[in-house]
């Protein structure tokens, strides 16, 4: 089986990860990594011995037949990077958010379309397992109509290419367009400044979607502990989904009929694969296939002007 050769750009904290499960994956090889911190760099020959490394990335996306560029880098760059990828004609993944500007998204995205080459997002909580279930059990209303949704999502590295909304509220909106299908109807958004840094790092978010479901977000880079909790209140049943929980990420509440304060606590069996490993497979499919389902559907637009109205 013929491997597709990968550029990594940047090889920071997240391009790292990215790099793992790229190359621990049958279907590609990490050929180059690009970055232009010399620390970075060093560790990047470490880890990947084999793989050839450098500090210009137009250089080696025209010498090495590359048929995917990974894109982990400082959010103001994405554009930039991603936009001279995709003239030359190559398939690419960005680390979320894509960029802070509807522009740029649309440009991208008919750019993509313009060059029949692909454009992907890490948005990896698309391809958990426990958001997969979840999305069963709105679609199929196993315990009634969806009524609310409480998401919690605390501590992470404070960054200063973009405020907490950008970098993590990110995630929620990607998760709520995937189960809904749909855009917000209201938004309401507060920020703060905690640290007096430049950019907010602590918000909180309400929004309100047809059929009268309502969506609160609480997002901190600054906690004690990390936080990756969303509840969802159904008609019949709360259902916790706790990604920080190696094992029983889902636990479902069924009220008691005689005590509605009382509940019967069910722990389904889901999916433990890692997120990002099941990002790695969709790619490999997509391209493939020369389609790109989840992303078709203007993911990456609707997400982006969701994040502009709360930021």
């Amino acid at each position: 089986m013929k491997q597709i050769k990968v550029c990594l750009i940047g090889y920071g904290y997240w391009g790292s990860k990215l790099a793992r499960n790229f190359q621990n994956s049958n279907f590609f090889n990490l050929t180059s990594i690009i970055d232009i911190s010399k620390k970075n760099l060093e560790k990047a020959k470490r880890d990947f011995p084999l793989a050839k490394i450098g500090n210009d990335y137009k250089e080696f996306i025209k010498k090495q037949n590359i048929s995917l560029v990974v894109i982990s880098t400082p959010t103001k760059t994405h554009f930039q990077i991603a936009k001279y990828t995709l003239e030359k004609k190559i398939n690419i993944l960005v680390e979320k958010p894509l960029s802070l500007s509807i522009r740029e998204v649309k440009v991208l995205e008919n750019l993509s379309k313009k060059n029949k080459v692909l454009l992907f997002v890490d948005y990896p909580f698309l391809f958990s397992g426990s958001i997969k279930y979840i999305k069963k059990l709105i679609d199929n209303k196993k315990f009634g109509n969806l009524i609310e949704i409480e998401s919690f999502r605390e501590q992470a590295p404070v960054r200063k290419d973009c405020n907490v909304v950008w970098d993590l509220t990110v995630h929620d909106i990607s998760i709520l367009n995937f189960l809904l299908n749909k855009m917000p109807s209201s938004y309401e958004s507060r920020k703060f400044k905690t640290l007096g840094s430049s950019q907010a790092d602590t918000a909180y978010l309400n929004l309100s979607y047809k059929k009268k479901i309502n969506v609160f977000l609480k997002n901190t880079w600054i906690s004690p502990k990390k936080v990756r909790l969303i509840k969802f209140k159904f008609k019949n049943a709360i259902v916790y989904c706790d990604e920080n929980e190696p094992i029983y990420k889902i636990k479902i509440f069924k009220g008691n009929k005689k005590n509605n304060l009382n509940y019967n606590l069910e722990i389904p069996e889901i999916d433990l694969s890692e997120p990002l490993s099941q990002l790695v497979n969709y790619i490999y499919k997509s391209i493939q296939l020369k389609k790109n389902i989840i992303f078709d559907k203007k993911l990456n637009l609707n997400i982006t002007k969701i994040l502009s109205k709360l930021s």
